[in-house]
């Protein structure tokens, strides 16, 4: 056994040494970098990845949660807040249906399944179920407020008079809340929002108007409905919907501006930073204008006319003496006999038709009022930046495009202002040359090393088939030896066992080869 063993270890010694030095280091590097993809590979698919299941928990719900999972067997990881639990990714889901069907997560409030919980044998004191029927009727609207997109706690506390039953349904003292709400960060509610907070406690509750609702932030921000002042503390619908569309209107220009200058230069060479201001306002005007038909003479149509002469002849027939009386004027002459008089009167009416055009403008709800556009570019390769007549392209582009969306602005610009609202400057981005150089198990990764090592394995294997073609040509070249002959000794002619020994000592000294041929020999005619 020893002497296969030592064989084996011949010729593995002896197939090793034919391979070169360069052959030997590459091996060897081959076979530590499979090593290596194997073992990260198993720790990668091995390992256990955990997944968030609950979040913002309180000290109760987590505490039964995590008795639960214990109480299952189900391994978890508690967050260093100790708000949120991870579970294996693969019972993620089971676990949340798990636990959501046990009522565990109450989120600090405790809702109507605190009836369904044993009493006393005895039953409970009314007052005991006023207490007991409040906290619930608590928690549940909690709860609702809760669900509602923006909030991310709230706290209630109703209010509920005693009920006189000789009192009719408008003489009964009216319930009261107090509500207080946390908001997830960087959301403002909208008034549409917050009447629906109002709605929510409203019907909730029996017998209880939205006046008798208090409804708070947690930054000490008062909230009203609509119906007494609203929109305090929020931003309008308006004002929303005009940010939003300035928002679109500056995607828009975006979008098309390095969609346009991306086939000029290339995909990922282009960045756009475009800043507008729109004016809001909706002017309605009513113009009532009157125009002449012929405007050369300034005339209209005459749609009718009208001429009219009159004359007069008479003689005078009066005589007297010119007046000298107290009343009468001093040196006024009287008339003359036979002094002949007349008179005439003449007149013209004409009656025109002008153009008579009444107007009802309502302007458009927004006007572009200022408009201005950055543009980065990434130089060609081998050039640090941009060429001047390339720069100079693009900006009588940006300037077109800045000019005509001002056109309705109700300002004239000069090149020289339409210059000054755009800029063009180049700058390498080098997105293709970030890479990260710590290490990371992320499955990219992964699959990298897989591949690596399927190249490695395939590139062994193909070295392996050459040398073993090598090896087979040189085989084929190499005449195969001549069966040694086995040197013999016939014991029957040596007198004496001494001789016999002496013979064979002498023979492994000086050939020891020939000596152990002859011992194989020996044992296999035996």
């Amino acid at each position: 056994m020893n002497e296969r063993i030592a064989q084996y270890r011949q010729r593995g010694s002896e197939y090793w040494n034919r391979f070169s030095k360069k052959q030997k280091t590459l091996l060897l590097s081959t076979i530590g970098i499979v090593l290596v993809a194997i073992i990260l590979l198993t720790i990668q698919f091995s390992k256990t990845e955990y997944e968030v299941a609950f979040t913002n928990l309180d000290s109760t719900d987590a505490a039964g949660i995590i008795n639960y999972l214990e109480s299952g067997g189900t391994p978890y990881k508690l967050g260093a807040d100790g708000k949120s639990i991870s579970v294996p990714s693969k019972d993620t889901a089971r676990v949340k249906v798990d636990v959501g069907s046990q009522g565990i997560v109450q989120n600090g409030s405790i809702g109507w399944d605190s009836f369904n919980e044993s009493s006393s044998l005895i039953g409970m004191t009314d007052n005991e179920f006023n207490v007991k029927y409040k906290s619930a009727l608590n928690g549940e609207i909690e709860q609702l407020l809760k669900k509602m997109q923006g909030i991310s706690d709230a706290k209630v506390l109703i209010n509920l008079p005693p009920e006189n039953v000789f009192a009719s349904i408008n003489e009964q003292e009216k319930a009261s809340a107090s509500v207080v709400v946390t908001f997830k960060s960087g959301y403002r509610p909208s008034q549409d929002a917050i009447d629906g907070y109002f709605n929510l406690v409203k019907t909730s509750v029996p017998n209880l108007p939205i006046e008798n609702i208090s409804l708070s932030s947690s930054d000490d921000t008062v909230l009203l409905p609509s119906g007494q002042g609203g929109q305090t503390g929020s931003l309008t619908t308006a004002v929303q919907e005009n940010m939003a569309l300035q928002k679109k209107f500056e995607s828009d220009v975006r979008q098309s501006v390095k969609q346009f200058l991306s086939k000029l230069m290339g995909p990922d060479k282009i960045e756009v930073l475009v800043a507008s201001k729109l004016n809001f306002d909706q002017i309605s005007q009513k113009d009532s204008l009157v125009t002449p038909v012929d405007t050369e003479n300034m005339k209209g149509i005459e749609i009718s006319a009208q001429k009219i002469q009159k004359s007069y002849t008479g003689q005078g027939t009066d005589s007297g003496v010119a007046g000298t009386g107290s009343t009468d004027v001093a040196n006024y002459p009287a008339d003359s006999p036979g002094t002949t008089s007349s008179s005439e009167e003449s007149s013209s009416t004409i009656n025109y038709e002008v153009n008579r055009i009444t107007k009802d403008i309502v302007a458009s709800p927004y006007v572009i009022k200022d408009l201005t556009i950055n543009v980065a570019v990434e130089p060609p390769a081998g050039q640090e930046s941009l060429d001047q007549t390339t720069e100079t392209a693009i900006e009588n582009i940006l300037k077109n495009i800045v000019g005509s969306y001002l056109a309705d602005s109700g300002t004239t610009y000069t090149d020289d202002d339409l210059q000054r609202k755009v800029s063009v400057f180049s700058q390498s981005f080098h997105n293709s040359e970030e890479q990260s150089t710590g290490l990371s198990l992320s499955n990219p990764w992964v699959w990298g090393v897989g591949a690596a090592a399927l190249l490695a394995i395939a590139g062994i294997v193909f070295l392996l088939i050459r040398r073993k073609r090598a090896d087979g040509a040189e085989e084929e070249e190499i005449p195969l030896p001549l069966t040694p002959e086995f040197p013999s000794i016939n014991l029957d002619s040596v007198p004496s066992e001494n001789q016999v020994r002496k013979q064979l000592e002498t023979l492994a000294k000086k050939k020891p080869d020939e000596f152990v041929n002859l011992l194989r020999t020996w044992l296999a005619d035996e």
